[in-house]
């Protein structure tokens, strides 16, 4: 067997977050981890007759990204199903994307638009109305997800799910109605989110093959946004194993692109002891591979425990069961070994949690076991001593990014200042990590999480934290990299370009250390690799490239014609894509249907052959048939 790398990317600029050679121009990879970091005269010589030799032609390189809390695997499951509004920056493009999927989607599908976005990222800072929905999709299923506030349904979806004056009050939730009892497509979560994910489960799901194909084309956005790495926090109407089996077969299958550790999240309030019972005889904690692995409990533990974030309402007191319930489960984890990740938004949940991890750490030690908490936004000095005391840590996702302004609202800028108190929980040395919580909360794109902790403002442009609760950039990549690896158990094994480490690293399309602030959230990647392997590859690196799935199934799927996030923006706006997209149009000028001038319009990242019945189904007054 051949000494020489596999593998050598030089002329680059490699920001390797290894405190002992912090820069490198130059890596050398064989099976799928680095062999070699450093100068490129070095490195250079390694090669070897077969070793494939990439010139990063002076481009900045960064570890892959690692999110600490993603959906993906039930993300996945419907992602070419969904019509993505992360990133876009006014409700009329927003909508004027809704009616051209309404007119390609057949029924008795549903078009759907679920999560990763905010109200406060619209020009107009508001959502739509219920009769602007009827008005562009009269008979296609709406359904709306806003966060975990609300959704918002149409005519259509009503009658899909069978809501009428007749149907009960569920559990959980508020259905809005008119004065004569009838439901107006208005879904509260009130005092949580149990009856906006129960309706979402009535809409139609895609077969097996398209779920394969589906979450590829999940792995490859995230890709494409230089995600390498993620922890997935399980979910509602997520079951262990069977909707497991679509990413259990990509990874037996080798299609894998993001190296997944997933935890298990119960589904059945008053039945989590005996699912965790079940569980922890049939499953082992780290069975599987370095693309898929088991990595415990939760984010759900028990539903009793579950203070679910919604800023616009007061803060819930969560039930006297909470503790008897919560020790239960958690005394089957400690005595199996099985770390656990424990979703809470507020201190008085967390300190209460706190209460029974303490008590049981009493009688069985939690010595070892990487625990943590998810989100903590209110968390209080004493109760991170007291995680620090136990050996835990904490989780914090970007959710404030999308939420800020509703929490300013209610608890005022003073207390928004350090929510959460990353900067806090740093200096204190506690184990912390970031994320997203996406898909059906905040938005996937890790940048904007990067964005968030360096500026300390939220999409909607409000300044959230002074310059003293804000990172600096290196401290803000390590919360994506390195930090993450501890809440997974893979400390060493990946977040840093080092020797004997996983070779996954991006290659950003702009300088992440030298951009401008207000251009973080907008970065993509160029190239990104897992293992060696290029996963995604633009621009420069395009011809690399030979990892995309098959087209996005099905044909009238929201993939093929918006893609993700971003992708509706004009990247060249004296490009030939621009130029032939006016030409065929027949005028430069604003039009009346959709308010933007198609210069500016996201079709100008769709291929020409579909630009005339893009703007056909939109019903452009100015299209040159």
């Amino acid at each position: 067997m051949s000494d020489h790398p596999d593998l050598i990317l030089h002329r680059g600029l490699f920001t390797t977050l290894d405190r002992s050679n912090p820069q490198a121009n130059a890596v050398a990879i064989k099976d799928g981890v680095f062999t070699a970091v450093g100068h490129e005269q070095d490195v250079m010589k390694l090669a070897g007759p077969a070793t494939k030799v990439i010139d990063l032609k002076g481009r900045r390189v960064l570890p892959g990204l690692i999110d600490n809390h993603l959906h993906i695997i039930r993300g996945g499951l419907n992602f070419n199903m969904e019509l993505r509004w992360d990133g876009v920056r006014s409700l009329a493009d927003a909508m004027a994307m809704l009616k051209a999927q309404v007119a390609i989607t057949p029924p008795p599908q549903w078009v759907r638009v679920v999560g990763g976005f905010t109200e406060h990222q619209f020009a107009e800072k508001r959502l739509p109305t219920i009769d602007e929905l009827n008005a562009v999709a009269p008979d296609t299923p709406v359904f709306l997800l806003h966060l975990y506030d609300r959704a918002i349904l149409n005519g259509a979806a009503l009658r899909a799910v069978g809501y009428d004056k007749d149907t009960p009050q569920p559990p959980g939730g508020e259905i809005m109605r008119d004065i004569r009892g009838n439901p107006t497509g208005l879904l509260l979560a009130k005092p949580n989110a149990a009856i906006l994910y129960a309706t979402l489960a009535k809409g139609p799901k895609l077969p097996f093959d398209y779920q394969l194909n589906s979450t590829r084309h999940f792995m490859r956005e995230l890709n494409r946004l230089g995600v390498t790495g993620a922890i997935d926090a399980g979910g509602g109407f997520q079951n262990y194993p069977d909707d497991y089996a679509v990413i259990q077969k990509l990874s037996d299958d080798g299609q894998l692109t993001i190296r997944l550790a997933y935890n298990l999240f119960t589904q059945k309030p008053k039945g989590e002891k005996d699912d965790f019972l079940r569980w922890t005889q049939s499953s082992a904690y780290k069975q599987g591979n370095d693309y898929f692995r088991h990595n415990g409990a939760g984010e759900m533990l028990v539903f009793s425990a579950a203070d679910f974030e919604d800023f616009r309402v007061p803060r819930p007191d969560m039930p006297a069961e909470m503790e008897g319930e919560l020790e239960d489960v958690v005394r089957i984890l400690v005595q199996n070994k099985w770390p656990w990740r424990m979703h809470a938004t507020y201190d008085e949940t967390i300190s209460r949690a706190l209460d029974v991890f303490e008590k049981v750490n009493q009688d069985t030690p939690l010595d070892g076991l990487k625990w943590f908490f998810d989100h903590a936004e209110t968390i209080s000095d004493q109760s991170i001593d007291r995680i620090a005391a136990l050996g835990g840590g904490i989780a914090v996702q970007h959710r404030m990014a999308y939420q800020g302004e509703y929490f300013v609202e209610r608890y005022g800028h003073g207390a928004a200042e350090a929510t959460p108190p990353v900067k806090k929980i740093l200096d204190k040395g506690v184990k912390v990590s970031a994320g997203t919580d996406a898909t059906r909360v905040a938005s996937y794109n890790p940048w904007v999480s990067l964005s968030w902790l360096v500026t300390g403002r939220t999409v909607g442009g409000l300044r959230l934290y002074p310059q003293r609760n804000c990172l600096d950039r290196e401290t803000a990549l390590r919360m994506w990299t390195e930090n993450v690896t501890w809440f997974s158990n893979e400390e060493g094994r990946k977040g840093r370009i080092e020797v004997g480490q996983f070779a996954d690293l991006i290659v950003p399309d702009r300088d992440f250390f030298s951009c401008a602030e207000a251009e973080i959230a907008d970065i993509t990647s160029h190239l990104t690799m897992v293992g060696g392997r290029v996963v995604y590859a633009a621009s420069d690196f395009k011809t690399l490239d030979d990892a995309a799935p098959p087209p996005a199934m099905p044909d009238w799927s929201p993939v093929r014609r918006f893609g993700g996030y971003g992708a509706w923006l004009a990247k060249d706006d004296t490009g030939a894509v621009r130029a032939q997209a006016m030409q065929m149009c027949g005028c430069a000028n604003a039009c009346g249907m959709h308010g933007h001038d198609h210069a500016r319009s996201w079709s100008s990242q769709l291929p020409v052959a579909d630009l005339k019945s893009f703007w056909g189904a939109l019903g452009c007054a100015c299209w040159a048939v």
